[in-house]
């Protein structure tokens, strides 16, 4: 008897050890068929669409973009970062005045040496780099995402940061950082609707017009000001509508316009985006400086007090495309109009 229970006992010892066995190997299969690699939608140095394999969960990331920098703050793997363009945006601040993170040069102006130095997985750029990204590239796999203003900022910032989620397996995250962004643009539109505006940046001692197809498009596109720049021909601008070149585009930087233009096209509104404030230009005028004059004065625009200037012109400039930024710029919108 004493036997046949110790033989028992034997064999179910034998058919655990069995099974922990069986569950050890599948465990372990099942982590060597984890991913390693994630293939994304990017831009290459030409700004045309590619297929791009990056590190899956990368640990070690090298920003050059605030956009992309925004986003993955707002994922919360911003402790994966190594290295970061400068920046004066507020709520990045951490990142450029960190001993932990290096200084990689500028969104306009990457310091290569520094780039390799921080042994990045993967590297973000924006527009303004495109010209560095075959350099960029025998680093790290570069993630260049852009805005596209055809579908609008906000779908745009759904688009880049569910690419960017993936890279993680964040994906889930979006929806929620996302949420009553529509509602508030709906609520912004309701002042726009029949309105008209003239859009630009100030820069330089200039006020240049900005069209639907460039900065702060959202006005236009999503809010739904009927933006009078698609209209007029701004001054050195080329020929063709909205003060274009011959690309068909607005220049990134707006076309300068006499205020005889801003009087003659009369708008119900005014946007001013400070440019020389948003660089820290040193000694430049403020933007109010620049458009109080007796041109301007004469609009309804300003008979009415609808001249906006843009609160946050340095987030506005840099960092179109994030997260935060969008609800910035909305905040920006709705402190002016909804009052």
């Amino acid at each position: 008897m004493k036997k046949r229970l110790l033989t028992l006992l034997l064999g179910i010892v034998m058919m655990f050890s069995v099974v922990g066995c069986s569950q050890s190997q599948s465990s372990e299969s099942s982590k060597s068929e984890e991913k390693s690699t994630v293939t994304i939608k990017s831009l290459n140095g030409n700004k045309e669409e590619i297929d791009l394999e990056v590190p899956y969960d990368p640990q070690r990331i090298a920003v050059l973009d605030l956009a992309a920098l925004d986003i993955l703050d707002n994922l919360g793997v911003g402790d994966r970062v190594v290295g970061s363009a400068d920046t004066s945006i507020d709520y990045l601040s951490s990142y450029a005045d960190n001993d932990k993170i290096t200084n990689l040069g500028t969104i306009k102006e990457a310091d290569l040496e520094a780039v390799m130095e921080c042994e990045p997985d993967v590297i973000f750029i924006g527009g303004r780099l495109a010209e560095s990204y075959d350099k960029l590239s025998e680093i790290a796999p570069v993630v260049y995402l852009s805005t596209d203003t055809e579908v609008g900022v906000v779908q745009s910032v759904t688009d880049n940061a569910t690419t960017i989620a993936s890279m993680f397996g964040l994906e889930s995250k979006v929806e929620e950082k996302l949420a009553g962004f529509a509602a508030r643009i709906e609520e912004l539109s309701k002042v726009a609707d029949g309105k008209t505006a003239l859009v630009g940046m100030t820069t330089s001692g200039s006020f240049n017009l900005l069209g639907n197809d460039g900065r702060c498009s959202i006005i236009g596109n999503e809010i739904g000001f009927e933006n009078l720049t698609t209209e007029s021909t701004a001054e050195g601008g080329g020929s063709e509508k909205g003060g274009k070149g011959e690309s068909g585009k607005t220049s990134s930087h707006g076309n300068e316009a006499s205020f005889e233009t801003v009087l003659e096209k009369n708008p119900d509104y005014i946007f001013v985006m400070d440019r020389d404030s948003a660089i820290g230009a040193e000694g430049a005028q403020l933007a109010k400086e620049i458009m109080e004059n007796e041109l301007v004065e004469e609009t309804d625009a300003h008979a009415n007090g609808n001249i906006v200037y843009l609160e946050n012109p340095v987030v506005w400039y840099t960092a179109e495309g994030g997260i935060t930024a969008l609800d910035v710029m909305l905040s920006d919108l709705e402190s002016a109009l909804l009052k």
